[in-house]
């Protein structure tokens, strides 16, 4: 028995790097830059909105284009995550007819393949910080840490996003509005104190909120977030999984009559 699940485990692993070599290969074909667009287009948004934001709301946010990037990778990463797995079983429906698989695989290949996107975009964020004179500390050991957190808040999104999905059609629809509220509602490029108290404590049950903080606090503030605000990171990324798994488990067994 340990072995059939062991042979499992080894196959489940094997269609995962599969998937993500595919993706990434297609993702950059035909680009002469390749995958320095991982790294470019970080920077190029953060340039647009530095002299959108800088110039004409005059924001008095000190290193503010490090401050914005750090905000919207660590968001893009999320969204994109969430996005491509609510697609992943309504893409894969050829397959997924045709053999039987772990379709577990598909929206996990969806954020897995967003973080290797992440990891690379990093690039963008050091060439920032060597522009600003930034020396990185030890709390950038923390950083792995983060990664997890948000992987496992976006991976239970994208299950619960992805099962609706199938039965839903219209959830594809309306994320992309949500996701547009959400970048708006979050800190990435204005300071949370300019908003109103209530507004601010509202803000609190963000969880884009919490683990924006938290990157810029590890990178830019020379801050190690408190064992409080690690346990907040978690208990929320828990949570919206343990929701996400328990959605696509129970109505999994159903998708083949709905794609």
């Amino acid at each position: 028995m340990q072995a059939i699940e062991q042979n499992q485990m080894k196959k489940n692993l094997f269609i995962l790097r599969t998937l993500v070599t595919k993706d990434f290969k297609l993702k950059y074909r035909r680009s002469v830059l390749g995958v320095l667009w991982s790294v470019l287009n970080p920077l190029l948004m953060m340039v647009v909105l530095s002299a959108v934001f800088s110039f004409m709301f005059r924001f008095t946010i000190e290193n503010f284009p490090l401050y914005l990037i750090l905000g919207t990778i660590l968001f893009n990463l999320m969204a994109d995550s969430t996005s491509a797995a609510m697609y992943s079983i309504t893409g894969a429906a050829p397959l997924i007819k045709k053999i039987r698989i772990e379709k577990l695989i598909f929206p996990l290949e969806s954020v897995v393949f967003q973080i290797v996107n992440f990891v690379i975009s990093l690039v963008a964020v050091v060439l920032v910080m060597l522009y600003f004179r930034i020396t990185p500390t030890l709390n950038l050991l923390a950083l792995p840490l983060l990664i997890f957190y948000v992987l496992v808040f976006s991976l239970g999104l994208g299950m619960l996003l992805a099962a609706l999905a199938v039965f839903f059609r219209d959830v594809m629809h309306l994320w992309g509005v949500v996701i547009t509220a959400w970048t708006y509602a979050t800190p990435l490029f204005y300071p949370v104190d300019m908003l109103d108290g209530w507004m601010q404590t509202v803000m609190s049950f963000n969880p884009m909120y919490h683990y924006v903080t938290y990157f810029r606090s590890i990178v830019m503030w020379d801050t190690m977030p408190d064992l409080t605000e690690n346990l907040v990171c978690l208990g929320i990324a828990l949570v919206t999984f343990l929701i996400g798994f328990a959605v696509f488990r129970k109505s999994e067994n159903k998708f083949i009559l709905y794609i």
